[in-house]
């Protein structure tokens, strides 16, 4: 079976979906792999690094593509400007692709694959589920995001972190507020704890305060009436009301952090809005907001994605690729991830997609023409 790693080619994507590690496993399972040269460049692999692996550098992406099976990639296919065509056209069809979905940036990608007879599996949507953790692109990714939002917002910070006792006087600890207590948010914590600050930490489900706790920082609790997530482990959107209550409780807290990340998501929805512009202008000048929820429209109204807005005196971040800003170690998880779950279908070389295995199950989005994942109908 042949398949093929794609060189991402979206603005700012520096990740690749595969490393010499999984390729030389790939390689000992009986698959011939291809690789576009240069697909590594971004994360600092070279093609050298590949073929030593066992796999084969193509420059032409369409002749790499036209007898290819499977495909790997870490964002879904897209436009191809140098050769006028879009990725799905350069595809036979039937091919596999397993790539992220996003389906928050849109729904035509989706209908696209499904109109060309593609089979995509969406990393993305991995079931939240004990034997799918190794899988799950969206921990690791998250781990990655939250890490690096500490440190950009530290960065856009004009004051330092921790308390230092100097000969001029004792300086006071910067304090940091992280809404959303998942992965991202866990990461973030552990991150702010480490460079000194302050922290707080705010999560709607009550079972992550041992966890924020156990990290050095203070958990807020908000009162939820009704299930935080659903049966895969996503956050369930809980309404407009909820959502203003949470804002009141959040108001103080905002007021006296220097320093705000935010990670509230819901997939296949708008992220719920938590911070409002009158809040943002009780925060002292100098203040710092990093939103990770931006590629949604973000938890923050002042949110722009991939802008620097400064309102009020503070700065507003809303970066929506931050794992591609550290590529080395996102492409070794997103990569050990894939290797993972394509231990799930590729059988003896060949693909085999049980639909009765509930990782297959959740994570297939179109097949023979058709979408086949009720939450991603649902959401189109």
């Amino acid at each position: 079976m042949k398949l093929a790693i794609l060189t991402e080619v979206d603005p700012g994507e520096t990740r690749v979906a595969a490393i010499p590690e999984t390729v030389g496993r790939y390689v000992k399972a009986g698959l011939t792999v291809g690789l576009e040269a240069g697909a590594g460049a971004g994360a600092y692999i070279a093609d050298a690094d590949f073929e030593a692996a066992g796999g084969t550098i193509n420059p032409d992406v369409a002749a790499l593509l036209a007898d290819a099976e499977l495909v790997l990639k870490v964002r879904p296919p897209t436009m191809r400007d140098e050769l006028g065509k879009h990725e799905v056209e350069l595809l036979r069809r039937g091919a596999v692709v397993v790539s992220m979905l996003e389906l928050a940036r849109g729904a035509e990608r989706v209908q696209r694959m499904a109109t060309a007879g593609i089979t995509h599996l969406a990393m993305d949507l991995m079931p939240r589920i004990t034997r799918a953790q190794s899988m799950d692109v969206l921990s690791s990714m998250s781990t990655v995001a939250g890490y690096k939002a500490v440190l950009m917002a530290a960065d856009a910070l004009p004051r330092m972190c921790p308390m230092l006792m100097t000969a001029a006087g004792t300086l006071q600890p910067a304090r940091a507020l992280i809404v959303g207590a998942g992965v991202a948010g866990l990461q973030a914590i552990a991150t702010a704890k480490r460079i000194g600050a302050v922290v707080t930490a705010v999560d709607v489900r009550p079972a992550v305060k041992e966890q924020i706790e156990s990290l050095g920082a203070k958990f807020i609790p908000m009162e939820v009436s009704h299930a935080a997530q659903d049966a895969g482990g996503y956050a369930t959107d809980l309404g407009e009301a909820f959502y203003k209550g949470e804002q009141d409780i959040l108001a103080p807290h905002v007021r006296n952090s220097d320093l705000i990340v935010t990670t509230a998501l819901i997939p296949g929805r708008d992220a719920p809005r938590l911070i409002t512009e009158p809040m943002v202008s009780s925060m002292k000048p100098g203040s710092v907001i990093v939103d990770l929820a931006a590629v949604a429209g973000g938890n923050c109204t002042l949110t722009q994605p991939d802008q620097r807005v400064v309102r009020h005196g503070v700065t507003v971040l809303g970066p929506t690729m931050l794992p591609a800003a550290m590529p080395v170690h996102a492409s070794q998880m997103y990569a050990r991830n894939v290797a993972t779950f394509l231990n799930e279908f590729v059988k003896d070389g060949a693909i085999a997609l049980d639909t009765d295995n509930e990782v297959i199950a959740g994570t297939l989005v179109c097949r023979d023409g058709q979408i086949v994942n009720e939450s991603v109908r649902q959401a189109l």
